[in-house]
């Protein structure tokens, strides 16, 4: 076990607390850190790449949300561990060890760099935008080559033209709204005593909301065949998206190619991203899956009560936040309690975020693929110029599915007349949309700035020695505002360089691929302090270390399959140019 004292104060020692029994009688004390966590990682896997992915594969590649699930429990799980020792944060831990606080802020603050990019509240805005307009916002229309400006005919330039000037005026009307929700997404977090008690409130009212009508959707409108193909996916390990000898594209297994015609399929990397996107969302992915241990913390699970949590800027006056963490003597008493904060662990994450996962990815599938087909962005999805905003694609399909505007009631959707129901399940399917992404994009700005608090509040001489232990808020809340001024800045720069396309899109993807690479590493790093800092009693067993071991692999190996298949091409080409 290394010195956790080496380059940070060193703990301090108290007798661990008691758990309450685990019983119905019990259910509030042990509702929290998944279900936080739930809330907050069903987002823009389930909502924007779970529909592009069923769009053009069906469920065939929902395997790999099964792998990135069953990883990242192993992650959750090392968080908890760590947290219910000592009360801190994994973060800190890092800072805890080589080459210490400097090098691994540094590195933090590379692998937050994806946070500043405001993919959730652009999307949020489209669906905003949808509403005042009713209808999806206009995307620019690509820019023709010079030589095919020629074949057009006066109408089409024409037709052309009103649809860029629909776009700028849409494109200006998203914009607007993304800064007004930006700063709208903060108020939450200001009051409920405890930040956390308040992201508790928000993420598990956004979780029954979300997952209950999707499940009410699918039990009534879906057809059974896709809930058959979406949850057999989850089993389809080994189905990618492969070249057929017709230059077509096609999901199917590579193992049972290889059967079949006894030589491995040519495998496509034109959509590897928007792949690499999925993986990243499925489950949580990023930094955010570290901020397991700030919430055991704040919830008061194991050392985590004699360490305090961060305070509400209303509300939180008598609650403080130790600078360090605790921890307890290996005793008989304590070692049995530690076997009861344990269970807490385990049963939150086997039981309620894992499960809650599963079914947070399925239902939206399910919806995507009985509905999204209906929708004329879905033809633009499947011919791979999904430049369209892909946060009411499968709204869109639901005012246009037949079973909503039923031919007796002459309705014709072709040219705009649709029913009032299904204009009602538009709207509650848009309405739906904002519950999965305006509390997402909280949550994202809260865990920077809860993140950072933290290394700051733990690393930092200056401030251990002016601040006191009620005082971690006025850090809290100037980074949270700092934060949200710098994603402001990001979205303009992020608009202007993708002037034709859409930048929503855009940015989700950047995020969920380095979120895949900030994930791989940070798995490495829990593993190393866990395996260092921790007593040999309380150290990860072999399958968990490697559980946590291959979610390291796993998501690295993923990030940089992205990068080559997408830049090889131009790398290579550039080198072998004379």
């Amino acid at each position: 076990m290394s010195s956790p004292d080496q380059y940070l104060p060193p703990w301090g020692q108290e007798e661990l607390p008691e758990p309450a029994p685990l019983s119905w009688r019990n259910w509030a004390g042990f509702i929290g850190p998944g279900i936080v966590m739930m809330g907050i990682q069903i987002g823009g896997g389930e909502w924007l790449f779970g529909p592009v992915i069923t769009a053009q594969y069906g469920g065939g590649l929902m395997w790999i949300a099964t792998i990135a699930i069953i990883l990242q429990v192993f992650y959750n799980i090392e968080c908890g561990r760590y947290a219910l020792y000592c009360g801190e944060p994994v973060m800190t831990g890092f800072m805890r060890v080589s080459p210490g606080p400097k090098f691994w802020v540094g590195l933090i603050m590379l692998m937050s760099l994806s946070a500043f990019i405001p993919g959730l509240s652009s999307q949020s805005a489209v669906v905003i935008a949808s509403l005042i307009r009713n209808r999806p916002p206009t995307a620019m229309p690509r820019k023709l080559d010079e030589t095919k400006m020629g074949d057009i005919s006066p109408e089409e330039k024409a037709l052309r033209k009103q649809q860029e000037k629909q776009a700028l005026e849409d494109k200006s009307l998203v914009t607007t709204l993304s800064f007004i929700l930006m700063i709208a997404v903060i108020l939450p977090v200001l009051i409920g005593g405890k930040v956390y008690n308040m992201l508790q409130a928000v993420m598990t009212a956004k979780v029954v909301i979300v997952l209950s009508f999707c499940l009410i959707m699918g039990l009534f409108f879906v057809h059974w065949t896709h809930w058959l193909n979406v949850f057999s996916g989850f089993l389809k390990f080994g189905v990618l998206p492969v070249i057929l000898d017709d230059g077509t594209e096609k999901a199917r297994s590579v193992f049972r190619y290889r059967w079949d015609y006894g030589e491995w399929p040519i495998i496509s990397f034109a959509n590897i991203a928007t792949i690499g996107a999925f993986a990243g969302y499925a489950g949580g992915g990023g930094m955010a899956n570290s901020t397991y241990s700030n919430f055991c913390r704040d919830k008061g699970w194991g050392m985590g009560r004699l360490v305090g949590a961060i305070p509400s800027a209303v509300g939180g006056r008598h609650i403080t936040l130790s600078h360090v963490g605790k921890v307890f003597p290996l005793t008989n008493g304590n070692l049995r309690r530690w076997s009861g904060w344990w269970r807490y662990i385990m049963l939150d994450q086997l039981l309620i975020w894992g499960p809650g996962c599963f079914m947070g990815m399925a239902l939206p599938a399910l919806l995507s693929l009985q509905f999204a087909p209906h929708s004329p962005i879905y033809a633009r999805v499947v011919a791979k110029e999904a430049d369209q905003p892909q946060a009411v694609l499968t709204a869109d399909g639901i005012r246009r599915s037949p079973q909503f505007s039923p031919p007796w009631t002459g309705a014709n959707v072709e040219h705009g007349r649709v029913s009032s129901i299904a204009n009602g399940m538009w709207t509650l399917a848009l309405f739906v949309g904002l519950a999965v992404f305006l509390p997402s994009q909280m949550s994202v700005v809260e865990d920077f700035s809860r993140r950072w608090t933290d290394t700051i509040w733990s690393s930092n001489e200056t401030v251990q020695k002016k601040l006191k232990a009620n005082q971690v808020k006025y850090i809290y809340y100037s980074l949270l505002t700092l934060f949200v001024l710098a994603t402001m800045l990001v979205w303009v720069l992020f608009t202007w360089l993708d002037r034709f396309g859409s930048p929503q899109n855009t940015m989700v993807a950047v995020i969920a691929n380095f979120n895949n690479l900030a994930i791989g590493i940070t798995s490495l790093m829990i593993l190393r302090i866990n395996r260092k800092l921790l007593p040999p009693q309380l150290q990860p067993r072999w399958y968990h270390q490697a559980g946590i071991f291959c979610c390291g692999v796993f998501y690295i190996g993923l990030f940089f399959l992205v990068i080559v298949a997408k830049f090889g091409p131009m790398v290579q080409k550039w080198v072998s140019s004379p």
